[in-house]
């Protein structure tokens, strides 16, 4: 699954704020590919001008990368449509689907496979650090979800007491 999330950014943050006429913010987007269970395998920070759908191939290599080459299929929101993006997907092997809206938009309208990368970055919005783009390099944001992303996972693997199993052992 492929989505983006805006963050604002303070001036000190320089060149690497945009500005995003469409939603009015100033500051940052992070692109993020997570897999079926809502874990990050790869981010991407541009400023908030840079277009989503842009950003698709270094998702798709980052992504293909992480899982050595088993990825086939992407889920992707409206932000995506176009055969720029499916070319670039399809060039490291990856299909983009593009999960669109029905016809009539009426109230809440659940869309399969959406929710959880929505859930992905809710539980990443919940970090201080990760609510605004408060980096002066562009490297740390994207290294600072990986760190947050640590955290998630193992306080899931803990609540499920996988380190209480008998097949776990320390040394």
């Amino acid at each position: 699954m492929l989505d983006s999330r805006p963050l604002t950014s303070p001036p000190e943050s320089g060149h690497q704020a945009g500005c995003d006429g469409a939603k009015r913010r100033k500051g940052s987007n992070v692109h993020v590919a997570v897999d079926t269970l809502g874990h990050l395998l790869a981010a991407v920070v541009t400023p908030a001008h840079a277009q989503d759908r842009a950003q698709v191939g270094v998702l798709a290599q980052e992504r293909q990368a992480s899982s050595g080459q088993q990825v086939t299929l992407a889920y992707a929101d409206q932000g995506y449509p176009g055969e720029a993006p499916a070319e670039a997907a399809a060039a490291q092997g990856i299909h983009l689907q593009v999960v669109k809206l029905g016809q009539a938009k009426r109230g809440f309208i659940w869309l399969p496979r959406r929710g959880v990368v929505e859930r992905s970055l809710s539980w990443s919005a919940r970090y201080k650090r990760l609510a605004r783009d408060y980096e002066r390099l562009a490297l740390s944001l994207p290294q600072l979800h990986y760190l947050a992303f640590v955290g998630l996972m193992l306080a899931k693997a803990t609540a499920m007491n996988l380190f209480t199993s008998p097949y776990f052992t320390s040394p």
